[in-house]
C-alpha cells in the first residue's frame, strides 16, 4: 500500500503531514514507528485501574503523537478524552475510550499495510 492510500484509509490529510515532514519516506518511517508507541496500551491499563493521572498522561501523549503524524481521526477522539481526564473525571471515559479504540484500530490496521 502507498502512504497516501494509508492516510486516506484512516481518514487523514496526507498532504498536510507531507508538507510538515517533507517526504513520503519520512511520513512512512514515522507512521511505522507509531506501531511501537505504548501510549495506547498505557491508557487502556490506566483506565481499567481507574488511575486518572496515568490515563491523562497516556492520552495526552497519544494525542500529541497523533497531531504530529497527522492521524486526524485518532487525534480528535484522543484529544476529547485527554480534556475529560485533565479535569480528573472518569465518568463517561469508557464510552470515549471505545471511540479511541475504534480509531486506533483503524489507524494501526492501515499502517500495518505499509510494512
Amino acid at each position: 500500500m502507498e502512504v497516501r492510500a494509508c492516510y486516506e484509509e484512516m481518514g487523514s490529510n496526507f498532504d498536510e503531514v507531507l508538507s510538515r515532514l517533507g517526504s513520503e519516506q519520512m511520513v512512512q518511517r514515522f507512521a511505522i514507528k507509531f506501531l511501537n508507541d505504548k501510549s495506547y496500551e498505557t491508557l487502556e491499563v490506566a483506565l481499567k485501574e481507574k488511575d486518572v493521572d496515568s490515563a491523562f498522561r497516556a492520552a495526552h501523549t497519544l494525542k500529541g503523537v497523533c497531531v504530529n503524524l497527522g492521524f486526524d481521526k485518532l487525534y480528535e477522539v484522543s484529544s476529547a478524552l485527554t480534556e475529560k481526564l485533565r479535569a480528573k473525571e472518569l465518568d463517561g471515559t469508557d464510552v470515549m475510550f471505545e471511540k479511541v479504540k475504534e480509531q486506533y484500530d483503524i489507524t494501526v490496521n492501515a499502517i500495518r499495510k505499509l510494512q
